[in-house]
């Protein structure tokens, strides 16, 4: 297998949204879950996004394991690889954006890196450096209170500085749409300063085609799904595309079984997804507090799971308003209150998968992640849009058989998501 494009994605929620982006625009595109094994056999495709899980993680991990991915990648041909970020940017003054940024340049010989988490089409926009989320600066935004990674400074040319090496550069707006000539000039006095990662303002979709058009011509950029968009369609405009494009026929054929939703994130958006699915199946919400104190709350969600799944979809929720979260982290820490919910959620996913669901939606970055090594599915195909940035994602090679799933981010999808996301898999 050669392909023309690679990504490393920090998280699968948004390797998903990006595969769903590639495959939009042209590209025939797998998802993987970490380095595939020898033995696993990928179709052929354009592209390749390889999930990981290293957003919030130390940065010296996330480094390795970007690396390592970034070798692989290469190896198959890929002569740009972009690093797949949130689009809101999430991220400490620790890293771990700064650092991969970094790290993917030296491996592939130095130069300039692009660096923008525009997408418009979910609201996503760059304005003299700064990030905007519906039209709202990310720190004043419900977005800016992520549970590990809070988002305060809507500067992202302050946000990179303070996690990398060298000065970080701007490229603005006015020469963005001057078009790649004038971005092409701009990159190469940044270079002769010793600049080597350059935030870029982008608002409207011809920026992002603008900005992927230059990507394609360097070894590494960093971005959200949006430069994504630009770097396929500047792939399609060069004629490297002999497929015709990409179909998704394969990866909604039926499947059969049961179907659930499992919930962990804490985002306003999901927690109105969820007061909607109440409306229509049942829901349970976990305690998350008890979920800290012992597995008691895990057994009872599987076995109130166990009574209801064979009569319709079931929902088990162990999300929690952002205050709630917050008092939790004060009493036991960030880290073991994000790693209880997340081990509680995948175990409970891989009961339900036992007794026979094959039909499965999962909310939240870090709750998808989990669930997906739990499961130990190797990879995706990609199939139809049931949101922006939320594919229909059929399993290839895990030894449940064929099964479908939606990996969705917590602040994505409409308030009837999850009803919509089962009645597209069939």
């Amino acid at each position: 297998m050669v392909i023309l494009l690679g990504s490393i994605a920090d998280d699968y929620t948004g390797a998903s949204d990006l595969a769903n982006t590639l495959t939009k625009n042209g590209l025939r595109t797998v998802q993987t879950v970490g380095i595939p094994d020898p033995s696993l056999a990928l179709p052929d495709v354009d592209a390749v996004v390889v999930s990981l899980k290293i957003r919030s993680v130390p940065a010296s991990d996330a480094v390795a394991a970007a690396a390592s991915a970034e070798r692989w990648l290469r190896q198959r041909g890929a002569g740009h690889v972009l690093y797949k970020i949130c689009s809101t940017f999430d991220s400490t003054d620790a890293g771990n954006i700064g650092p991969v940024t970094e790290a993917l340049s030296d491996a592939a010989g130095g130069g300039i890196v692009l660096v923008t988490p525009a997408f418009p089409e979910t609201g996503r926009t760059v304005y003299l450096g700064h990030l905007f989320v519906g039209g709202q600066p990310l720190n004043e935004s419900p977005l800016k209170d992520h549970p590990l990674n809070p988002m305060h400074d809507a500067n992202l040319v302050r946000v990179l500085t303070r996690q990398s090496r060298n000065v970080v550069g701007l490229i603005d707006l006015t020469t963005i749409a001057a078009g790649p000539g004038a971005v092409k000039a701009r990159l190469d006095s940044f270079r002769t300063a010793g600049i080597t990662a350059v935030i870029a303002d982008a608002i409207f979709e011809r920026d992002l085609e603008t900005l992927g058009e230059v990507a394609l011509e360097t070894p590494v950029s960093t971005g959200a799904s949006g430069l994504g968009l630009g770097l396929a369609r500047a792939l399609v405009r060069s004629g490297r595309i002999s497929s015709g494009g990409a179909t998704t026929t394969d990866a909604i054929r039926p499947v059969g079984g049961l179907s659930a939703v499992v919930a962990g994130s804490c985002s306003k958006a999901t927690l109105h997804q969820l007061d909607i699915a109440e409306r229509s199946m049942p829901v349970l919400r976990l305690d998350p507090e008890q979920l800290l104190a012992g597995p008691d709350e895990i057994a009872a969600a599987i076995s109130w799971a166990g009574d209801r799944i064979s009569a319709g979809p079931v929902v088990v929720a162990a999300s929690a308003a952002p205050e709630t979260v917050s008092r939790l982290q004060s009493l036991y820490g960030r880290e073991a209150t994000g790693h209880a919910i997340e081990t509680a959620t995948s175990i409970i996913t891989a009961e339900l998968v036992e007794r026979g669901v094959r039909r499965l939606v999962v909310a939240g970055g870090e709750t998808s992640g989990a669930a997906v090594d739990r499961l130990a599915i190797p990879a995706f195909l990609i199939g139809p849009e049931i949101a922006p940035g939320v594919p229909v994602l059929r399993t290839v090679g895990n030894a449940q058989g064929d099964m479908l799933l939606a990996l969705k981010s917590g602040n994505f999808g409409g308030e009837d998501f999850f009803t919509a996301a089962l009645a597209m898999m069939h």
